[in-house]
């Protein structure tokens, strides 16, 4: 057998910075060709950024992708490297280009287009057709393939086994969600099943507005045993030798009898999730040319999450709370704010509500006389700190995180054009039980009580009005929360949830606050994804819809 070394440059592209991109690309296939890489693997569409959405529909747009790849081409050396671009052969194509010793050697365009979930490729690419991408690489047969290619039974890589490949290459931009990674460990082991072949996988790293890109780049053997992996949520150029069939004509890196292969060992489930947070925050305040943020601080839960991400993700110097008290606001939702703030380093500022809540009031009073108070008057208070944080950010130039959770933007317990008020919404993918297991998790990774244990095991409020809880409004957490998931994310109807043993009077209450509440959410910020079906990109019904599913 003879090795074959290939660098993975996982590598964080920025969607439409097609030159910062091509440097990012340049430099990468630069230390390969140090390294004594035969070949240099990049991500699908790292030229673009992905997804590039209807960006590829302008033909300037695809025409500058066509050039910036041919410019790696001219700047490639012996290290063959193969790159994601956006190519306008007949059509724009999604695809992959292969180039060495300052020439195009070949495309291969992607033959398999998703069209599911967050994907829809068949709006933007036509087909790769004609004959399997097959192409040598220092003497070898490798065949090139591009993402949705492996996760087809039968499809792309075998065909490029039938055609002769020794080895597989696979660009990838591929978003993170609960459960992703091993999904994709167990498909591409199938198809080394299929195939015979080893599998280099080389996936995108970075936020990009809803996705988030986990990265975990990695090659397998033919077996479909673990060769190499790199480190998810984080850029990293991953240099590997595989084992492919043994060739006179194979150039080789000096065999120094040392195993360069390293596989990351991945984390934990939670602490997985946590990091795919902050890189994705990192991300959309950064590409979106922020360096600050501010935050509404209440002393709950969800904002003192919030604030810990961010923290991690921008530095504590770049985090500014905003506490809002309110007349309802109790003693210790500003004593756990500000201890929460003086815990992780930031500064904040306190800014009483009252002044401009009791104005509003008076300048309601005269439409609102002899009705008794009630959501109006509550809403109001959550209305004024939205504008006072905008004003904030319009002042001082913070990008405004939003504090919502998935349990509450479900049901629609927020005040539109208030605490939905912002720019992006760091936990929105979230339950609300899972909060509270993300704001422990933090506090056993610092090994302190970083978020103040009073916000921990104090009942949740809105504190809108005298003594409110969000127990008055709704059911607990811990019987709302999988009667939601059950109803959003698996798409069960109340008819479906009835039938496996919940309350019907509970489950007609709950879905219906659902349903009325899509108006709510198509106004909602982003946010990371990072279930299967999340509000937004995934999930997509009709804000107009009669439908109940009852019956």
């Amino acid at each position: 057998m003879a090795k074959l070394r290939v660098a993975l440059g996982q590598i964080n592209s920025v969607v439409g910075d097609i030159a910062a991109n091509t440097d990012r690309v340049l430099e990468a296939l630069a230390v390969a060709e140090k390294s004594g890489c035969h070949a240099a693997v990049f991500p699908e569409l790292a030229v673009t950024g992905y997804p590039p959405e209807d960006l590829v529909l302008k033909q300037r747009f695809v025409r500058n992708s066509r050039a910036a790849m041919e410019h790696i081409a001219a700047r490639s050396g012996s290290c063959t490297a193969v790159v994601g671009f956006a190519d306008n052969a007949d059509g724009c194509r999604n695809a992959a280009g292969i180039a060495a010793n300052g020439r195009l050697g070949g495309v291969y365009h992607k033959r398999e287009l998703p069209n599911y979930g967050v994907f829809d490729e068949r709006r933007y690419f036509e087909p790769g057709t004609g004959e399997p991408g097959l192409f040598q690489i220092a003497g070898v047969s490798v065949g090139v393939s591009i993402c949705e290619d492996a996760w087809v039974a039968g499809g792309p890589m075998r065909e490029l086994a039938a055609a002769g490949a020794e080895a597989i290459f696979n660009l990838n931009a591929s978003p993170y969600h609960v459960g992703k990674p091993d999904q994709r460990l167990a498909v591409l082991r199938q198809r080394t099943e299929e195939t015979g072949c080893p599998i280099v996988y080389a996936n995108l790293v970075g936020g990009q507005d809803e996705l988030v890109f986990d990265g975990a780049s990695l090659v397998l053997a033919a077996d479909g045993g673990v060769v190499a992996q790199a480190p998810p949520f984080r850029e990293h150029l991953l240099i590997a030798e595989l084992e492919t069939a043994d060739r006179a004509e194979l150039w080789a890196a000096p065999d120094t009898g040392e195993n360069i292969n390293e596989a990351h060992p991945g984390l934990d489930g939670i602490e997985e999730q946590y990091e795919a947070l902050v890189l994705a925050t990192r991300d959309y305040v950064r590409k979106n040319g922020f360096t600050d943020v501010g935050i509404g601080m209440s002393g709950g839960i969800d904002s003192s999450l919030v604030a810990a991400i961010a923290v991690d993700a921008l530095g504590a110097g770049h985090v500014h709370g905003v506490l809002m008290p309110s007349r309802y606001s109790s003693d210790h939702s500003l004593s756990d704010a500000e201890a929460l703030c003086q815990n992780l380093g930031i500064d904040h500022r306190v800014i009483p509500v009252e002044p401009g809540h009791q104005a509003f009031l008076d300048m309601l009073a005269p439409s609102f006389d002899g009705l008794d108070p009630d959501l109006a008057e509550e809403n109001v208070q959550s209305r004024i700190r939205g504008t006072l944080l905008m004003a904030l950010s319009n002042k001082f130039g913070w990008l405004i995180l939003t504090t919502g959770n998935k349990s509450e933007s479900a049901v629609g317990y927020s005040t539109l054009y208030g605490d939905t008020a912002g720019a992006y919404a760091v936990i929105k993918d979230l339950w609300k039980l899972q909060v509270y297991a993300f704001a422990r998790h933090r506090n056993q990774r610092a090994g302190r009580e970083l978020i103040p244990e009073h916000v921990l095991v104090k009942p949740p409020s809105a504190e809108l009005r005298p003594d409110q809880t969000d127990d008055q409004s709704l059911p607990p957490y811990d019987v709302l929360d999988p009667l939601l998931e059950a109803y959003v994310e698996n798409d069960l109807t109340p008819a479906d949830l009835c039938r496996r043993g919940h309350d019907p009077d509970l489950v007609h209450r709950v879905t219906g606050l659902v349903d009325r509440a899509e108006y709510k959410r198509r106004q909602n910020p982003p946010g990371v994804r990072i279930t299967a079906k999340a509000f937004g990109r995934d999930r997509r019904l009709p804000i107009t819809n009669r439908y109940r599913g009852e019956i």
